[in-house]
């Protein structure tokens, strides 16, 4: 058995948060050979998602787990009251401070921006979202997943798969990460053409920017191959 400290992964979570920009990256983190994963909040205790229809215990508050290796902050409506709060921003970049990576899915990037994190760096967010990270000096890239220095950001929602298996492949092997996508059956291939933001037609668009409506079921769409499976780091 190893006598190697566990590797912290940390997860911001708060009240609004959406459910799979936590829970997808914690089915791929959670299985690190070595990982100690804690969902984090300002006070510990349960708290509920964007929809109000799913709840999550906070394992640990703030104070008390302050030198995570890995910070991972997820996107929801919820985080929006957290681009102002004092306490919060402070233990981000406390957090960030010492962490290996620091990472982000969908508007969780809006609080690594309001905590100064993103500052001359390319990073990505949800679509609806991703114009508002030059406001944190970032460069916006419509990219699924984005490496810059120790910083990892992922666009919206399901994106924070993608991010998890990238960072495991890091943390741990590629060969653990595809160990892991085997085991989680990770293998998309999306059955509706509007899968992409810059393809979908104007109503669709318009739909998906008001999270989450519950549309209508539509037929299958012919021609709509799988999207691209876990994204290779861009070395630089």
């Amino acid at each position: 058995m190893s006598n190697d400290p566990p590797m912290k992964i940390a997860i911001l979570v708060f009240d609004k948060f959406t459910a799979l920009d936590a829970i997808g990256p914690y089915e791929v983190l959670s299985r690190i050979p070595g990982a100690e994963l804690t969902f984090v909040a300002k006070q510990a205790g349960p708290l509920r998602t964007d929809t109000g229809r799913l709840g999550i215990d906070a394992d640990a508050a703030l104070a008390e787990l302050t030198d995570p290796d890995v910070l991972l902050i997820p996107g929801g409506k919820g985080n929006r009251p957290l681009l102002g709060d004092d306490e919060v921003l402070d233990w981000v970049r406390a957090a960030d401070a010492g962490s290996t990576w620091t990472t982000s899915v969908c508007t969780g990037s809006l609080v690594l921006g309001a905590a100064g994190l993103l500052e001359g760096k390319r990073a990505t967010s949800h679509w609806a979202q991703l114009e508002k990270l030059a406001g944190y000096g970032a460069t916006p890239v419509a990219e699924r997943v984005v490496f810059d220095g120790k910083v990892i950001t992922a666009a919206g929602v399901s994106a924070g798969i993608d991010m998890a298996l990238s960072l495991a492949a890091e943390l741990s092997s590629e060969d653990v990460a595809k160990a892991i996508q085997l085991g989680i059956e990770y293998d998309p291939a999306p059955c509706r053409a509007s899968r992409c933001r810059t393809a979908a037609p104007g109503r669709t668009r318009s739909r998906a920017g008001s999270p989450w409506r519950h549309p209508r079921r539509t037929a299958r769409q012919p021609g709509s191959g799988p999207c691209r499976c876990r994204p290779r780091r861009r070395r630089r």
